[in-house]
């Protein structure tokens, strides 16, 4: 039975994607939010594997719902929607959960490097609900590469 046949008696809206469609992007958002996550996780971050899969799978959700939304209006509905402005929610409020990954202490600044990781992951998840697969996935390798490569390099000039 299809999703909407038992559950229109709660008023259920059709979101225009096949649910194997929206389970598809979510679990893309997902996976690609777990492989940026699994490197600060590893590296013992405030913010880890977890963090990084609920932000991809939750920026996914609001691009979907915003997809979902579009396509639930009649052409005789007068509204003017732009799903994108999603992007404008989900980019404030990860830049919320970032701003509290950042701490100062120790004379310096810590979690930057996981804020910008929070971030991204966000425009991953965004990419992965709005069906840009190949962006979603080379964000993420861009992403892993940096957090990776470039640690060690960093590490290499300071010396340390």
């Amino acid at each position: 039975m299809e999703a909407a046949g038992w559950l229109h008696w709660l008023g259920y809206a059709e979101s225009g994607l096949p649910w194997a469609a929206l389970l598809g992007r979510l679990a893309v958002a997902g996976l690609l939010g777990a492989v940026v996550g699994f490197e600060r996780e590893f590296h013992d971050k405030p913010l880890g594997l977890r963090t990084h899969i609920l932000v991809a799978l939750g920026a996914c959700g609001f691009s979907l719902l915003a997809l979902g939304i579009v396509a639930s209006l009649k052409e005789s509905d007068v509204l003017r929607l732009d799903p994108t402005r999603v992007i404008q929610g989900v980019v404030g409020g990860i830049g919320f959960l970032g701003g509290g990954a950042i701490l100062r202490g120790r004379g310096g600044i810590e979690g930057a490097t996981t804020a910008a990781g929070i971030w991204v992951v966000g425009g991953v998840g965004l990419a992965a609900g709005f069906g840009f697969y190949d962006l979603a996935l080379a964000v993420t390798g861009l992403a892993v590469l940096a957090l990776l490569g470039l640690h060690r390099l960093a590490h290499r000039i300071s010396g340390r």
